[in-house]
């Protein structure tokens, strides 16, 4: 049994876990929105306003924070207009990216009144692709401004007279490709266009998001910042809040079908988010030496070649014990480097890419991914502090990709809050579980909880058959002292997801 040793260090904070990390993405793609969320008011399917009350009871209790809406590529060809007033007289559009006729029935006020029923800040993304400035500053008016003025008073007619107060507004999406097809120069003309318009709107917490690369793209982000910046009194002078980059870790085999090899090879791409996060946060401090703008990831996640008889442009794909280690992979990078990351946003929340929740008409499960956010739920807003892990490398190799490369066998994050520090730990070898020596540098603290995510075969997912194949394992050590040179040894299964919390 290969051995590891951990040491947390509750003194050294690295900052406040940001509880955006921990956000979710929601598009009018395949089943998300329609199925997913919404079933309308005459459905037997038990529901609040059209609002599916399962997957409200559920997403609650991993407490989402924040959920992004509505694209992805649908936002730059949404027009908001259509998806307000009478539910009988919205339009029927074409959604031209993904194939489907968009009936409109759920718009802004349905998104607000799900993410308030979910707990969670709502996070809109506005058209710059196809849209103009003036339809975004009226969207942002509509939503926003408390009333007197024709569009807030239209939204109070609509049945809403208090302002959704909507704090996060996306100035695009993917505007290097769907979303317009801009250069980084011709993208920093058009954002400076649009905040034009829409910073005399901003109240205090109200955040403008700029769009950023496609993974970790640095030459876009430098060229967009040199020319966004350019003439407005120093680089200090960055005209948003914040700044988001998508990366999806790709594929290696299918959703439920892989390798060893390809098994690894997912997660070794997953872990090249901190890399995206170290490089991108660089080049921002350069404009940004204050952090005055946050960097966000608010499309991420895996994204497996289609199933047979799945609709190609609906990207529904089932979810593993592989995907579970890919979320607690990128949460724990998020954690480690909580100076750095306000906000992310998995991809997507319901029946599209890495969901949460998978729903087949009145039947509905969740996934492993689920799992992983419901046990580092503990992290959200916490102090994020520093931990050491020192064990064994796998060596892997995947032929089928003509690649190879080694990663940690464990890794993880810390966090210190309420007397108490949450540690999640991450075996990712397939078949070999770790035995971990656990210790905290300068303090003493009480094992008393343990939450494991484990399963004996590491293609195991949750099916409408077996819903709870792939479920945490939950259970009370007998008071074990951590503490000292020597702490207490713990043992991690195989592709196994753990946290602790251990009582300071």
């Amino acid at each position: 049994m290969a051995a590891a040793r951990v040491i947390v260090i509750p003194d050294e904070v690295i900052g406040t876990i940001n509880p955006n990390i921990y956000g979710h993405f929601a598009e009018h793609l395949g089943g998300c929105i329609y199925e997913g969320i919404w079933v309308g008011e005459d459905s037997p399917i038990p529901n609040r306003g059209g609002i599916r009350l399962d997957v409200v009871e559920a997403l609650c209790r991993i407490r989402p924070p924040v959920i992004r809406w509505p694209g992805g590529c649908f936002a730059d060809d949404y027009h908001w207009r259509d998806g307000v007033g009478p539910q009988e007289q919205r339009p029927r559009r074409l959604n031209i990216w993904w194939d489907d006729v968009e009936t409109n029935q759920f718009g802004t006020h349905e998104f607000v009144r799900f993410c308030r029923m979910v707990g969670a800040e709502p996070y809109i993304c506005g058209n710059v692709g196809s849209g103009s400035p003036r339809e975004m500053r009226d969207w942002v008016e509509y939503a926003n401004y408390p009333g007197g003025t024709t569009l807030s008073d239209e939204r109070a007619a609509n049945g809403n007279p208090e302002p959704f107060n909507v704090r996060y507004w996306g100035v695009g999406n993917e505007n290097w490709g769907c979303g317009g097809g801009f250069t980084p120069e011709e993208y920093a003309a058009a954002y400076r266009r649009f905040a034009t318009y829409l910073r005399p709107l901003q109240r205090e917490a109200m955040s403008l998001i700029a769009c950023g690369p496609a993974g970790n793209d640095t030459a876009w982000t430098r060229r967009f910042l040199e020319r966004v910046t350019e003439g407005l009194g120093g680089r200090r002078n960055v005209p948003f809040q914040g700044y988001a980059a998508h990366y999806y870790c790709g594929t290696a085999g299918t959703a439920t079908e892989y390798t060893d090899g390809q098994w690894y090879h997912l997660l070794s791409r997953a872990r090249e988010m901190e890399t995206l996060v170290l490089q991108q946060r660089a080049i921002l401090d350069g404009f940004d030496p204050d952090r005055k703008v946050g960097l966000i990831v608010d499309e991420w996640g895996a994204w497996h070649p289609v199933e047979e008889g799945t609709n190609p442009r609906h990207l529904y794909q089932q979810n593993t014990q592989r995907d579970a280690l890919v979320a607690a992979l990128s949460l724990d990078i998020f954690n480690r480097h909580a100076d750095k990351v306000v906000m992310a946003n998995i991809a997507q929340s319901i029946n599209v890419l890495q969901a949460m929740v998978l729903t087949d008409g009145a039947r509905m499960l969740t996934t492993p991914t689920y799992h992983v956010y419901g046990m580092y739920a503990a992290h959200q807003g916490k102090q994020a502090v520093r931990a050491i892990v020192n064990g064994d490398t796998i060596d892997w190799a995947d032929p089928e990709a003509d690649a190879n490369g080694s990663i940690p066998q464990l890794t993880g994050s810390a966090s210190v809050g309420d007397g108490a520090v949450t540690l999640s730990l991450v075996n990712s070898h397939a078949d070999e579980p770790v035995e971990a020596t656990l210790a905290l540098y300068g303090a003493e603290g009480t094992l008393e909880t343990r939450s494991t995510l484990a399963a004996d075969d590491i293609h195991a997912h949750n099916t409408f058959e077996v819903p709870e194949a792939v479920t945490p394992k939950v259970d009370h050590p007998d008071m074990a002292v951590v503490g000292g040179r020597d702490g207490i040894t713990v043992t991690l299964p195989p592709a196994s997801v753990t946290v602790l919390g251990i009582a300071l």
